[in-house]
């Protein structure tokens, strides 16, 4: 008897674990259901989203691709053609490239262009930057100086152009001539701009007058940024003045001028309205930038072909400029 009583408990247990692993087996199932479906919800989300994200983007990337990528890829197709106005495209591989560089006019562009982009830079920045030390000095005070100054970076290119021909103007009537005659110094007097050794010069005051409110404002930004527990450990320590704006200040600040080097070297490089209306590239070519250069091959020579190789050495030139910055931020930014 009680060995059949102990058989028919085991064949209870038994049964009950059969039941609970059922059981088991069942709720894995379920859950195993559920996560796929979950899983499935979550990719047709995740799928939803990325294409409500590409169609916000999209009428930006059209506007691109029109605007900038469908140029370039025609620009750097048709330095490879020999085109002349309306006459036919003969294919001619990289010839443009190369008569480029044995163009007497092209290599005077390029160091042109170098003399103009780091003289132009130089000179904006660097008082710029003066002028945002100085301020720093009193922000309050200076307020109405420094809209005033950046107010002629508002300026177009071309009015600046026009601005400055009329005091480069090499008859009594030019304001620089009629100021040298006014005190005494009328044997000074000079065709500013119809002189191949003036003519660069005076373009480089024109155009970085009209530039220094940018780095004004940027190394300003830069000096109002420093934590006034620096600045009064250093007047604790003694800084005062001038040694308070070399030791603390200026070293402080240098992320603001960095930042105006590059957008003022990227400007100058592109600079062309002050030029055309000022010399229009002359006299005899001696103040014609790469981008001049390109304008006149294209537009005025009608050498399409020629002008679209030139513009891809402009482009190369921003490229060079551009991606050491680039890849600085980056690095700084990790």
């Amino acid at each position: 008897m009680n060995a059949m009583n102990e058989h028919d408990n085991r064949c209870a247990q038994f049964i009950s674990f059969a039941r609970s692993a059922s059981q088991a087996d069942g709720s894995t199932a379920h859950a195993a259901g559920y996560a796929r479906r979950a899983s499935a919800r979550r990719r047709a989300f995740q799928w939803h989203e990325v294409r409500a994200a590409y169609l916000l983007i999209a009428p930006v990337l059209i506007l691109f691709g029109l605007a900038v990528a469908y140029p370039l890829v025609d620009t750097i197709r048709l330095s490879f053609f020999d085109i002349r106005g309306l006459g036919t495209a003969r294919f001619v591989g990289l010839h443009n490239y190369a008569q480029l560089f044995h163009d007497s006019s092209f290599r005077q562009s390029l160091s042109t262009t170098f003399v103009w982009s780091i003289s132009t830079t130089v000179l904006s920045v660097g008082i710029g930057w003066i002028l945002a030390l100085l301020c720093s000095l009193a922000p309050k005070a200076t307020l109405i100086p420094r809209v005033l100054i950046f107010s002629a970076y508002g300026i177009s290119e071309t009015v600046t152009g026009f601005i400055w021909l009329g005091i480069f103007r090499p008859d009594s009537g030019g304001l620089l001539n009629a100021g040298l005659t006014a005190i005494g110094l009328g044997q000074f007097t000079h065709a500013w701009l119809g002189d191949q050794s003036t003519a660069l010069g005076a373009l480089v005051c024109a155009y970085s007058w009209a530039q220094v409110g940018l780095p004004l404002m940027l190394c300003f930004a830069a000096t109002q940024s420093i934590p006034l527990s620096i600045l009064d450990a250093a007047r604790i320590d003694g800084a005062r003045g001038l040694s308070l704006l070399r030791y603390i200040v200026m070293p402080l600040s240098l992320p603001g001028v960095r930042i105006a080097t590059f957008i003022n070297l990227l400007g100058s490089l592109r600079a062309f309205d002050t030029i055309y209306v000022m010399t229009n590239g002359g006299p005899v070519r001696s103040t014609e930038t790469l981008g001049f250069f390109m304008y006149r091959e294209s537009m005025t020579q009608f050498k399409l072909g020629y002008g679209a190789a030139a513009t891809l050495i402009l482009l190369i030139a921003v490229l060079i400029v551009s991606i050491p910055a680039f890849l600085r931020r980056t690095t700084e930014a990790k």
